[in-house]
């Protein structure tokens, strides 16, 4: 009986020792991962946790290997010494404790399983897990405790109304939404209150279309549907990526008439997106009319191949007095003709019967490029009234046939502002031809890039110009259309104020009237130590008001799902150049923070002009940039035919591999990405803020969005993602938002910032919400679009929904 039980027990034995050889060659292998990445961090002046961690689990698993118990005594001290390591980096912080505890966790779990303990030459359970098994309970004990710490947020309450605005305030009725920021004031802000704080959980849908038009063959990776329509008495305007436009019943959604300019196979283009189009109608104060009374009432709407659109409002048919039967070719005069390098992507600016247009420019194609020329043309005839060129800012008459203007200027892609009392158009402005070097910028080009310009508008000539960022090397365009607001200044009473976001972080709060800060602007010093052959300014503007970063980016900082990839990206960091903000592009790669995905982008924020607050969404995303030497056999890394932006992931984008031909470095721009695809920095990386214009002071901000819709289960995290699109606000005190990564639209507390609502969304919704009430049952309406971006690899979609109370 003895020798049979012997002999019974023995396979279990054997299955039991090599379980625990397989346990000792994973942690050994893990140690050594750990000590030759940590020895490479230490070599570069990072931290030496993972060296020493990786000794530890190379000694564990040789004793594990010995099926010596004083593994899992050696085990828990690397525990202990872990927690306290992470603390005194971080503090509890329970997103940033994960990656350096999760695999110790993991590993420290399983070693006090009995198939482990049970195989070591040591006694009782107790004697042998007991000092591991405390570790392990300590590490929870921290966890938990972090789940409650909230670092990154702060609450605060807004104030509240400091003035009143007239009805129909800026020329719009209070019902309509009648351009693209509302009204040509931009502050993307609805006098109307029917939605509040207390009855906003109880909006429906109300109607959904969905309009046919989805990427197809031979589109951008940068596909996306960043629509916010407009609505003038009871219809709705919208456009499609493809431009197609469509007047739907804006209390139905019914389809009145649809109309497509047929764009043809895009070319070359880096993006495919129609962000909006304007409405003119002849009976407005100052407004032309057409000979013959043709389309007293039009749609105007800037194509992706470079046309100028007028439509009929009433049925969708070219107005023929418009330009040629109804369009204007906007390449005439154009230099560095490349079809898809310059194209219409954001709403025409529309006032005093003109149309006023720039055009978004392919990034960093080549240094001979078109010109970023700002035109106006009559909204009745399509004449062309006068041209602004960067490069010949004084002469603004139209130009003689056979003249072209300055190639390579700095352009402006966004929409424009307007205030009509003064007589000035604010136009955001981004950068000439090419973005990451600039040692061949002319004068002309240095004075506009990055500015806000104010121009005349009968005339298109400067007034004045304030410089957001100098020599702009980090693609920090202008990228929103400036918000014009009135504010109660202490001491100054109430000034004609312009609020402008940028990429940057900083919010630059002007006069009007001259450009000059209303709130504090200081020049620092920045980073030196400029590219070969290239130049940088010693410093730059920094606002008093702002959403800047309030520090640098340190190690610490560096995230992962694990300590490997968090290893990875310590090491990543460690090797690239950061000096703080405006760290200079160079060769061995610079990290850029924020990132040229901005701290805000096209999308901007949302200005109550009654409590003279701002929403805001700033996003802290860090970007690597490197140049490459030019060869005379070419770039050896441009994987595909086009132009520019050879991403990873194959297509046009800004991003990848951009060429530069004719510079003597080529580019490479990417997001500071871990090996498995995270972001280096640890979250959050979108917040919704709210700030007060007066004081300039930020008051509340909350982390924004989950994880949901970004990983293979559906895990509604709340990290704060990024976001790409804008909020608006209603006098209700409700803000609305829909451009995270995830798939909703919230409404928000003005007040607080806090969450109110929420309803999930069919596709990505990286686009700015409008509101509207409908003269046929009296409700308001929130609007949004749901169609997706391409290169943030949101789902694509082409569904326009509206919400609304009850009728009851």
């Amino acid at each position: 009986m003895t020798d049979t039980k012997t002999s019974n027990n023995r396979p279990s034995a054997g299955r039991g020792s090599l379980l625990l050889r397989i346990t000792a060659i994973l942690i050994g292998l893990f140690g050594l991962g750990l000590l030759g990445g940590g020895g490479w961090l230490i070599v570069l002046g990072g931290s030496a946790y993972y060296a020493i961690a990786g000794v530890v689990m190379l000694a564990v698993a040789l004793l594990l290997w010995r099926k010596n118990a004083a593994a899992l005594h050696l085990f828990a001290l690397l525990v202990i010494g872990t927690i306290i390591w992470a603390i005194a980096e971080i503090g509890f912080n329970w997103w940033r404790l994960v990656p350096r505890g999760d695999v110790i966790f993991l590993i420290g779990l399983f070693l006090i399983t009995p198939w482990v303990t049970r195989r070591l030459d040591s006694g009782k359970w107790r004697k042998t897990a007991a000092p591991l098994a405390a570790s392990l309970v300590v590490a929870g004990v921290v966890a938990i405790a972090s789940m409650f710490t909230h670092p990154n947020e702060w609450d605060g309450q807004l104030p509240g109304a400091r003035t009143s605005v007239p009805v129909n305030y800026a020329g719009v009725p209070n019902d309509d939404w009648t351009a693209y920021g509302r009204s040509w004031r931009g502050d993307k802000w609805s006098p109307l209150t029917q939605v509040t704080p207390e009855n906003v959980n109880r909006l429906k849908l109300a109607w959904q279309i969905q309009t046919g038009d989805t990427k197809r063959p031979g589109d951008p990776e940068e596909t996306t549907y960043e629509l916010t329509p407009i609505k003038v008495g009871e219809t709705l305007y919208a456009c499609t990526p493809h431009n197609i436009v469509l007047a739907l019943d804006a209390e139905t959604g019914a389809t009145r008439w649809r109309f497509d300019p047929h764009i043809g196979p895009p070319k070359n283009l880096q993006h495919l997106t129609c962000r909006g189009v304007s409405y003119h109608d002849a009976a407005w104060p100052g407004a032309t009319r057409a000979a013959g009374g043709d389309c007293p009432q039009r749609i105007i709407m800037g194509t992706n191949d470079s046309r100028l659109i007028a439509l009929d409002a009433r049925t969708g048919r070219l107005c023929r007095s418009f330009g040629n039967n109804g369009t204007v070719n906007l390449w005439p005069g154009m230099p560095g003709y490349q079809e898809g390098w310059y194209q219409f992507t954001s709403a025409p600016l529309v006032t005093r019967g003109l149309i006023v247009v720039g055009g978004a420019i392919f990034d960093n194609a080549a240094v001979h490029m078109p010109s970023g020329v700002i035109r106006a043309y009559d909204v009745a005839t399509g004449r062309l009234v006068w041209n602004f060129d960067p490069g010949r800012p004084n002469s603004t008459a139209p130009l003689a046939p056979g003249q072209h203007y300055v190639p390579s200027t700095p352009n402006s892609w966004s929409t424009s502002a307007a205030d009509e009392a003064l007589g000035m158009i604010y136009v955001p402005m981004g950068n000439g031809a090419i973005d990451q070097w600039g040692g061949k910028r002319s004068p002309e080009t240095e004075r506009f890039t990055a500015t806000i310009l104010a121009l005349d508008i009968a005339t298109g000539r400067p007034r004045w110009t304030f410089q957001t960022v100098h020599h702009d090397l980090w693609d920090m365009d202008v990228p929103s259309q400036p918000a014009l607001v009135d504010l109660n200044i202490p001491k100054r009473g109430v000034v004609p104020a312009l609020v402008q976001s940028t990429k940057t972080g900083n919010i630059f709060v002007l006069d009007r009237r001259t450009g000059v800060p209303i709130h504090p602007v200081t020049e620092r010093p920045v980073p030196s130590g400029p590219a070969p052959g290239d130049r940088l300014s010693p410093t730059q503007p920094f606002s008093s008001a702002s959403f800047m970063p309030d520090r640098l980016v340190r190690e610490s900082d560096m995230w992962g799902a694990t300590m490997f990839d968090q290893l990875a990206c310590r090491i990543a960091f460690r090797s690239l150049r950061y000096d703080g903000p405006f760290t200079p592009p160079s060769l061995k790669g610079s990290l850029v923070f924020p990132g040229n995905f901005g701290v805000m982008d096209w999308g901007g924020m949302a200005i109550d002009p009654v409590r003279q607050v701002a929403f805001a969404h700033p996003n802290y995303m860090a970007f690597v940039d490197k140049l490459i030497p030019q060869h005379p056999a070419g770039p050896q890394n441009h994987r595909n035919g086009g132009p520019a932006g050879s991403s990873d992931r194959g297509g046009s984008s800004e991003h990848g591999f951009n060429p530069n031909a004719g510079a003597p470095f080529a580019v490479s721009l990417n997001p500071f990405l871990s090996p498995v695809g995270l972001p280096c920095q640890a979250p959050p990386w979108g917040y919704v803020a709210g700030m007060d214009l007066v004081t300039g002071k930020v008051v509340w901000r909350h982390k924004n969005g989950t994880i949901r819709d970004e990983t293979p289960l559906p895990m509604p995290f709340k990290l704060g993602v990024p976001t790409l699109g804008g909020p608006m606000m209603t006098a209700g005190g409700v803000a609305f938002m829909s451009s995270t990564l995830d798939y909703y639209l919230r409404a928000y507390d003005v007040t607080s910032g806090k969450v109110l609502w929420r309803a999930r969304l069919p596709a990505g919704a990286q686009a700015t919400p409008m509101t509207y009430r409908s003269p046929k049952s009296g409700r308001q309406f929130v609007v949004v679009v749901a169609g997706g971006h391409g290169s943030l690899g949101t789902k694509l979609g082409d569904s326009i929904i509206a919400y609304a109370l009850p009728r009851s």
